[in-house]
């Protein structure tokens, strides 16, 4: 019966997240004080007047609920017998409208990831053949170009890519699904950050694997380069493989931007499309759909991670190491660090919103360094002023998300799946709806929107990195000595996970920075008006062939802060875990 109870414990917490997030979903209307009805109806006949006959003859076909506590029981008792109902905007079952979507969504996911590990293993190659050599060189300038290419915005890449290759140079479709010319732009805008992402986490393993005592004993026995070089990704694969699981259910679900400029019909543009509608048997559908991925894909990365760490499994007396110190100097990292401050104090002082209609989207001049935007304000302006927005938010949400991320990663003995995964699969449009609906659309709903998914990544990491600190033999070693759970916490688990993971952190603050971008682009954000970048970017997309600077601008400044994350090396904050045994 004991061994019952954490599976037991564990699917209750999944079911009761699935229940909650149903209960949300179904909250929607009543969360933007308006009634159900209306909002099918506008989505049916936007030209139709609201009067009283219309809605109630809408609240008569459809049942609806007087709550959403009885809204979200009635779905759920229908999705247990499979019933998913029938969307209230155009009457087709839900499930029918799913199952294309989801297959749709899964080829773009998977093609977009096999683009993601093609620019990762091109990325990481150069920091694998340093590291296997006896003289080791400065990894940091593959780790630096792997941050610049992560801080690239995926609808930014995905609008040049469309105007570029698409519409001017006619190589590929426009829009649309039908064949497999349709995949590529859509997989590079989504593949080609998330494979910087990707090359920084591995990079990130490279250079601890290199530290290891075997490699030194490989080295002292005359093996050859391209062997240990095998040998040495392979091992820093093991922590790679459970964030490739973690970036297919983050793209089934959080491409919908991409999705939407492509006009791919996907899993994220249907839930997008739904959630504006309020189509609620729809997005809830979309929810159950997501929470089931995040928990499957979660799984398999679980049980991948285990069958690489080898058969031994928790017993395999891994010895993790501190990564040697390759010290780049100061210089470059204070290099790039001036570039940014020094355009974002330029900007300050300037006023941001001073319109001006007879100057709109002039070029750089003596008055506007950097040009003007589509209503006239002057872009230097708008740089510095959205950077405090942009940049500051996303640190202060990344901040706390590292503190969560590592509390729920080191929690437990064993990596299971969890509400982490369910949350993963989430599209931050959807959560940022629900935190507009709360608080109203601005940029704290789009920070808490970001906040509630920026830890989900970091916690994966956090767990399996722990998941290897248990597998070492000199941990083994303090338990059977008695150690106390403080004791292993404070001496092994938290040295040997804080230095990988808040270099991960620190590499997703241009990406939490993307985040809140992508939804200030969808509207959900800061307003238009805002100088945030995320709102810089939504209005000068438009006008990218004739004022590239208004694109240009806010983007160089996502690079230069993935620039500066780069130069940030796995041993910040990390200390040898084994030093604990000596104490």
């Amino acid at each position: 019966m004991r061994r019952l109870l954490p599976p037991l414990r564990r699917a209750g917490a999944l079911a009761a997240v699935a229940v909650g997030l149903a209960i949300a979903v179904a909250a929607l209307p009543w969360l933007n004080g308006e009634d159900p009805a209306l909002s099918v109806l506008r989505a049916r006949m936007p030209t139709r007047e609201p009067d009283p006959a219309a809605l109630a003859a809408v609240r008569s076909e459809l049942d609806l609920a007087a709550d959403p506590v009885h809204g979200a029981a009635g779905w759920l008792a229908g999705a247990v017998g499979g019933d998913l109902g029938r969307s209230w905007v155009n009457g087709t079952p839900v499930r029918e409208s799913l199952a294309a979507a989801v297959g749709v969504s899964a080829g773009l996911a998977a093609a977009a990831c096999a683009a993601a590990v093609a620019v990762a293993l091109v990325l990481v190659m150069p920091m694998a053949w340093a590291a296997s050599g006896e003289r080791r060189a400065s990894r940091a300038g593959a780790r630096v170009v792997s941050a610049a290419v992560a801080a690239v915005p995926e609808f930014v890449l995905a609008t040049v890519l469309l105007t570029v290759v698409a519409v001017r140079w006619r190589l590929a479709p426009t829009a649309g699904w039908v064949g497999p010319s349709y995949v590529v732009l859509p997989a590079l805008a989504l593949g080609v950050p998330t494979g910087g992402l990707l090359a920084r986490l591995i990079g990130t393993a490279v250079d601890g694997v290199a530290a290891e005592p075997w490699v030194r004993t490989w080295l002292a026995t005359g093996c050859g380069r391209v062997v240990l070089l095998r040998a040495i990704l392979r091992r820093a694969v093991v922590v790679a493989v459970p964030q490739v699981a973690v970036l297919f259910v983050a793209q089934l679900g959080s491409a919908v931007v991409v999705e939407n400029l492509f006009a791919v019909p996907g899993l994220g543009r249907l839930a997008l499309q739904a959630t504006l509608a309020q189509d609620l048997p729809l997005v809830q559908g979309c929810v159950l759909v997501l929470i089931l991925a995040g928990v499957l894909v979660g799984a398999a990365g679980i049980a991948a991670h285990r069958g690489l760490l080898g058969p031994a499994g928790p017993a395999a007396g891994l010895v993790p190491a501190v990564p040697a110190g390759h010290r780049t100097g100061w210089a470059p990292p204070a290099i790039v660090g001036a570039v940014l401050t020094t355009a974002i104090l330029a900007g300050l002082p300037r006023d941001p919103h001073t319109v001006r209609l007879d100057q709109r989207l002039t070029g750089p001049s003596w008055d506007h360094p950097m040009g003007t935007d589509p209503v006239g304000r002057d872009l230097l302006a708008l740089f510095g002023h959205g950077a405090l927005l942009t940049i500051g938010t996303a640190a202060l949400v990344t901040a706390a998300a590292l503190v969560i991320g590592v509390a729920v990663g080191l929690r437990g003995a064993v990596a299971r799946v969890g509400t982490a995964d369910v949350l993963l699969a989430l599209p931050p449009i959807l959560v940022g709806l629900i935190m507009a609906a709360l608080f109203g659309t601005g940029l704290s709903a789009a920070a808490a929107a970001a906040a509630l998914v920026t830890w989900v990544p970091l916690s994966i990491h956090a767990r399996n990195l722990a998941d290897e600190a248990r597998a070492s033999g000199y941990h083994q070693a303090a338990v059977l000595a008695g150690a106390g759970t403080g004791w292993l916490l404070r001496r092994h688990l938290v040295p040997a996970v804080i230095g990988p993971v808040l270099v991960n952190a620190l590499t997703r603050v241009p990406s939490t920075a993307l985040t809140i971008a992508a939804l200030g682009f969808l509207g959900v954000g800061a307003s238009h008006d805002s100088p945030e970048w995320g709102a810089q970017l939504a209005a000068a997309l438009a006008y990218l062939e004739r004022a590239p600077l208004g694109v240009l601008a806010p983007v160089l400044g996502l690079a230069l802060l993935g620039v500066l994350a780069g130069y940030a090396t796995p041993e910040a904050g990390r200390r040898a875990p084994v030093a604990g045994l000596l104490r």
